[in-house]
């Protein structure tokens, strides 16, 4: 009975890390598409509900963030994200992450970013975004 009951921890263990890599690389290339304004990628991440909202409190849906991130003048110059920290909760993962986003022109904001992530048939997508300014 013991066994088996390590058995199983080790095998959840593992699930939870293949599904923190997973949510990893859905991460990456939510950052990929963003930088490239890839339309097609975005909208293959972003959940139908999706609720995204800015630092300055703007909240946009779907079609909404994909249009803004896509538009020409609006395109992020880069993006590093540090102290990125991921938890598995089943089909649900929490992203929270430190960013620095630079614009096209060249304003850099810092920002602390809540995501959340659902695995749904077409894999890992981001259901709900929140970023706040850091001082």
């Amino acid at each position: 009975m013991r066994f088996a009951l390590v058995l199983l921890l080790s095998a959840c263990s593992v699930l939870a890390a293949d599904a923190t890599q997973e949510v990893s690389a859905a991460l990456d290339a939510w950052k990929s598409a963003v930088l490239k304004g890839d339309a097609a990628t975005l909208d293959k991440l972003y959940h139908k509900d999706l609720t995204y909202t800015h630092s300055s409190a703007l909240v946009e849906s779907k079609p909404i963030a994909i249009a803004s991130a896509t538009k020409p003048g609006n395109l992020s110059k880069a993006i590093a994200l540090r102290d990125v920290k991921i938890r598995v909760y089943g089909s649900t993962a929490v992203v929270n992450a430190k960013g620095d986003f630079t614009n096209a022109a060249d304003t850099t904001n810092h920002l602390e970013l809540l995501m959340v992530w659902m695995k749904s048939p077409a894999g890992w997508q981001l259901l709900a975004r929140q970023a706040t300014k850091l001082p």
